[in-house]
């Protein structure tokens, strides 16, 4: 079939299997241009397919050729439909770490769940015996509580009061003013439920009493920060207590893992287009900004350069360079006085008319679709593809 981008909202409706196979190839590339890091040797990775996660499976696998387990929840394809985007890159992923001679092996469910942890369980148990690297990145609006059966939602909004600012629709470049209810009810403990450090230490509990963590395991959760800008609505907003809550659990985990000289550590990373962030009013008008900044200045990072360098420059070389709270911040070109400078000017200059000129709109739109296989450089979008490809390590499994 021939597969179109179908977009509603922030969320793309199609994504493009060549397209995400390019993505990953292009990614291992860059890992493989960069040299060889001395990292871990078995690494897990919960929520392995978009974003932070893949690229930290990237990284460790075809930097440090780890073996790897990843862990995420993709729609496979179907007849006439295509997968999501996060199911053809895992598909893409082990189809290259197999030609390179890699361990990898993938698990497709709720990762928030008792039952997928089981299997993650055995899994290592069969096939690593211990892993020495656990990568955290789940990033979903919604959980069911594995002792409860409970469904909580995570909500984005202000706390304490409403919150009005611009924002950008990216399809359009319309920039237009935007007003948020503040959070009422349960919106804080819910979304905290949700996004918060509950589950990893759920995972971290799991693993340690089943003896699958090796001598002196370290493992990372993703955070963010943010600049003044846009923290009304996110470092102080109800995505902010759930960060506050994981980077909280990550002293509990290292508590905990003290018997085995075990680490557990939040790196705060820089703002990027992701299916996350484009849910997030204010956020994508920032971020047309900061891409512009950060790439006249030579210092622009996708999710695969941070977490290269989150690798090679810290957990595996130089130093952790921790901060007051204990984070690794590898926001730090991100955050650099001169950028934020230039990003609060523009800011109060931009509007419809001139977006284009100020920012990288069409930047922005582009790390969109890519993160579906859309305008993928090389990528012939008007040939027929087969839809129905299926992740070697769990061919023929649907859910």
């Amino acid at each position: 079939m021939i597969i179109e981008p179908r977009t509603r909202g922030f969320i793309c409706l199609t994504s493009h299997p060549v397209g995400c196979e390019q993505n990953i190839k292009n990614q291992i590339a860059y890992i493989q241009s960069k040299g060889k890091i001395e990292g871990a040797k078995k690494v897990l990775v919960i929520g392995a397919s978009t974003g932070f996660g893949l690229a930290s499976r990237i990284t460790s696998a075809f930097g440090s050729d780890a073996a790897t387990i990843g862990v995420f929840f993709d729609k496979p394809a179907s007849e006439g439909r295509p997968a999501s985007p996060g199911f053809y890159n895992t598909a893409a992923f082990e189809k290259e770490a197999i030609k390179a001679g890699l361990y990898a092996k993938s698990i497709n469910g709720d990762a928030f769940s008792n039952e997928i942890k089981d299997q993650v369980v055995q899994l290592i148990k069969e096939d690593l015996g211990q892993v020495d690297l656990v990568i955290y990145s789940l990033a979903s609006p919604v959980r069911t509580h594995p002792e409860t059966g409970k469904r909580y939602k995570s909500v984005l909004k202000p706390i304490g009061g409403e919150f009005s600012n611009k924002t950008v629709d990216f399809h359009t470049g319309k920039v237009s003013e935007i007003s948020i209810k503040p959070a009422e009810g349960d919106d804080i403990e819910n979304t905290v439920t949700v996004m918060g450090g509950e589950d990893w230490k759920m995972w971290m509990d799991t693993l340690k009493a089943e003896n699958l963590l090796a001598e002196g395991a370290t493992t990372v959760a993703y955070s963010y920060i943010g600049p003044s800008l846009t923290e009304a609505v996110y470092r102080k907003g109800t995505i902010g207590a759930a960060k506050d809550h994981l980077e909280a659990t990550a002293f509990t985990i290292t508590d905990d893992l003290k018997s085995i000289g075990g680490k557990a550590y939040v790196s705060v990373n820089k703002a990027l287009v992701t299916q996350a962030s484009s849910a997030i009013p204010v956020i994508p008008l920032y971020i047309s900004l900061l891409f512009k900044v950060m790439k006249e200045k030579g210092i622009h990072e996708g999710c695969i350069e941070q977490i290269e360098r989150l690798y090679s420059e810290r957990l595996f070389g130089g130093s952790l360079d921790l901060d007051d709270k204990g984070r690794i911040r590898i926001d730090d070109w991100e955050m650099r006085e001169d950028v934020q400078a230039e990003i609060t000017k523009l800011w109060e200059q931009a509007t419809t008319e001139n977006l284009t000129e100020l920012g990288d709109l069409k930047g922005y739109s582009n790390d969109f679709f890519n993160l579906f296989g859309f305008k993928v450089e090389g990528v012939d979008y008007n040939e027929d593809v087969n839809e129905l490809v299926e992740i070697p390590s769990i061919a023929n499994v649907t859910i």
